[in-house]
């Protein structure tokens, strides 16, 4: 009888010793997998800021292209103002004068339709 309680009593302490690298293992586990998404968070945000900033200097590139693109458009549209105001100014006086003798200068004359009635 005693060889069966010290049997009994070995494999309740392999029991106990199998569970406890059981719990053992399940520690070292939750652990990793704490670790492993540490990790992943640290290298998603590494990402997340090199990716901010390429998209910052795009845009920084493209507002900026498109600056000097309004900007130019404000210089050749202030040229052509200019162009266009040169231009008024030279042939305004003949305008008004060719204007002025069309409407002042009335040559009476028969229209080409016009039928005398007998």
């Amino acid at each position: 009888m005693t060889s069966q309680s010290q049997g009994i009593h070995q494999l309740l302490q392999a029991e106990k010793r199998a569970k406890d690298k059981l719990e053992e293992a399940k520690k070292r586990k939750a652990k990793r997998l704490r670790q492993a998404k540490e990790e992943a968070m640290a290298e998603i945000d590494q990402y997340r800021m090199q990716r901010d900033q390429e998209f910052r200097q795009k845009h920084a590139k493209i507002m900026g292209s498109q600056s000097n693109i309004s900007e130019e458009i404000e210089v050749q549209t202030l040229e052509k103002i200019k162009e266009l105001n040169g231009s008024y100014n030279k042939s305004m006086e003949s305008v008004i004068n060719q204007l002025l003798s069309i409407v002042c200068d009335v040559k009476p004359e028969i229209h080409a339709n016009y039928r005398i009635a007998n």
